[in-house]
């Protein structure tokens, strides 16, 4: 009976981290991303960060489906999520457009990167509700991520625009109904 009980403790513990699991492989993506759009391979770039977008998916469903949501899972998630959803698409569109711009060019990137650092701090101290306040950063990156398909039919300066865009709406106080 007490190897029962230890084992059913043990599967349950088990469970309890495939979300973090998830989530590492959600950061691991990422990271992935960056090492290739390092080396100019912008689709392998692009490839990483939708994967890591379905990963961060799943991490969520398997928290609430095995209950294992916690304070440490989410403090990870955000970390995880400022490196494939804002550090990855921001180098990405850098590396693709927003590198010919120079300075401005730069200081873009960075000032995406930085909204989605403050929404995702923002996320972590809010009470959870129905809705998101401002644009979750996985909509943001992703969104821009795919801008990257359309360098070579848009003209340059609009990359800039969706750029200083997408930040403002990270950090707008609009409320995006959870799903």
């Amino acid at each position: 009976m007490f190897l029962l009980h230890q084992l059913d403790h043990t599967v349950k513990k088990l469970k309890g981290q495939i979300a973090n699991f998830l989530t590492i492989l959600n950061l691991g993506l990422g990271a992935f991303a960056i090492m290739f759009i390092l080396q100019d391979e912008l689709r392998l770039g692009l490839l990483f960060i939708t994967i890591a977008a379905l990963t961060d998916r799943l991490d969520g469903a398997a928290a609430r489906r095995f209950n294992s949501t916690s304070e440490f899972g989410k403090q990870l998630d955000s970390l995880s999520d400022i490196l494939s959803f804002g550090v990855a698409p921001a180098f990405l569109i850098y590396q693709a457009v927003l590198f010919t711009f120079g300075l401005p060019g730069m200081l873009l990137t960075i000032f995406f990167i930085a909204c989605g650092a403050i929404r995702l701090a923002r996320f972590n101290i809010t009470e959870s509700t129905g809705y998101f306040v401002g644009l979750p950063i996985t909509a943001a990156g992703c969104m821009l991520t795919f801008l990257m398909l359309l360098v070579p039919f848009i003209p340059a300066p609009y990359f800039l625009l969706a750029t200083l865009i997408l930040g403002i709406c990270m950090i707008s106080s609009f409320k995006v109904r959870k799903m």
